[in-house]
């Protein structure tokens, strides 16, 4: 018995020796997952966002559309709309994968520092939008870290150090990352 324990523990550090070194080698990942509980009845009503536009795939939990912009417009904005984790700590070359299983779509945006996003009732009472989500889907560079319901966005190159990314549709979805 205490050979066939000695046999799996020297297995279990051989294995995460090369768990290690393929990470610091920049072939490992992280998944950051974005949640969001929309209400299909009111977030696709004509008056609202449109058809088929929120796809919640969650039971029991719905946040209607008026909801969600009074919270925000408290300043207590919902917390079922999250990035997990909201840290993560990786090592250089770690790819990040935004994964979107929520509802309706947002963004994985890396930002110098949080703030408001383009949709200005969904900010912060007093909170400014950040420069790198002005102009909405717009522009270009915010465009690109979209993701819509049930896909990923890949963020690889990190240097260094932390870096800030928020949905530039609901901004107090944020993460950070800090990089090793």
């Amino acid at each position: 018995m205490t050979k066939i324990a000695f046999s799996l523990i020297v297995c279990c550090l051989m294995f995460a020796s090369l768990t290690e070194r393929e990470d610091s080698s920049g072939f490992g990942s992280a998944q950051i997952v974005a949640l969001d509980e929309c209400d299909p009845a009111t977030f696709n009503a004509p008056n609202a966002v449109g058809p088929d536009f929120c796809r919640n795939i969650a039971l029991g939990a719905a946040t209607t559309f008026s909801d969600l912009f009074a919270k925000a417009a408290a300043g207590t904005p919902d917390p079922n709309w999250d990035f997990e984790p909201d840290a993560l700590t990786v090592k250089k070359g770690t790819t990040i994968n935004a994964v979107n299983q929520g509802g309706e779509p947002h963004t994985f945006t890396e930002v110098a520092k949080f703030g408001g996003g383009f949709i200005a009732p969904l900010n912060a009472p007093g909170e400014e939008i950040v420069p790198e989500c002005a102009g909405g889907f717009s522009k270009v560079a915010v465009a690109k870290t979209r993701i819509l319901q049930g896909s990923q966005l890949q963020v690889t190159g990190l240097s260094k150090g932390e870096h800030l990314f928020q949905c530039c549709i609901h901004p107090w979805m944020r993460a950070k990352v800090e990089v090793k």
